[in-house]
């Protein structure tokens, strides 16, 4: 079942997407398009799952199962409830947008709302924040939240979503991390490293 339209909301996402997609340049192209690709955050997650599990030491099999767990759910609940459920098309599939959009990495999938990205970078970020410790690691905490920025502009940029579909992506993103997080504190009996 499609989701209703909504005149007002439709208007200021399509504005914004646009306003986003025309602000280009070869420089930006290559940064969003190379932002976009999940085969570029293997080495970025490697690096990170190895200084997880040298800081949580024995408690780091629970970290990394619930920061699975969340990552794991957000993709497929965007992807296997939310797209298919919703049935927003795409920007670069939607008939009155499509022949105003700059496509540097060409077109995803059919549906967009709402973004699997977006879900799973801050999913992945709300969890940090709330395991590492208080006052501490304020590098990696801004770190994750900047990556999960960049991500998430990167769609809109690419007109891979709308801006709303970016928006919800980080609201579900952020309450898988924040039950992961959650859990992970009940479970392991301890705050921070």
């Amino acid at each position: 079942m499609p989701l209703p339209p909504l005149p007002h909301l439709t208007d200021f996402d399509h504005r914004v997407l646009l306003a986003i997609n025309h602000a280009r340049t070869p420089t930006l192209d290559a940064v969003m398009t190379f932002a976009s690709q999940i085969k570029v955050w293997f080495p970025f997650y490697a690096v990170l799952l190895g200084w997880l599990i040298y800081h949580f030491r024995r408690r780091a099999g629970r970290l990394l199962l619930l920061l699975a767990a969340t990552v794991a759910l957000a993709d497929s609940i965007s992807s296997r409830v939310f797209k298919p459920w919703a049935a927003r098309a795409r920007p670069c599939h939607a008939p009155d947008l499509a022949a105003q959009l700059y496509l540097p990495d060409g077109c995803g999938g059919q549906y967009g709302f709402l973004s699997s990205h977006a879900a799973n970078a801050m999913g992945l970020a709300v969890f940090l924040l709330l395991t590492l410790p208080a006052g501490r690691f304020r590098a990696l905490k801004i770190g994750v939240f900047g990556w999960a920025l960049l991500i998430s502009y990167s769609r809109v940029y690419l007109a891979a979503h709308y801006p709303l579909d970016v928006l919800a992506g980080w609201l579900l993103g952020a309450a898988l991390g924040a039950g992961a997080g959650w859990a992970f504190r009940r479970w392991d009996g301890v705050r921070g490293v």
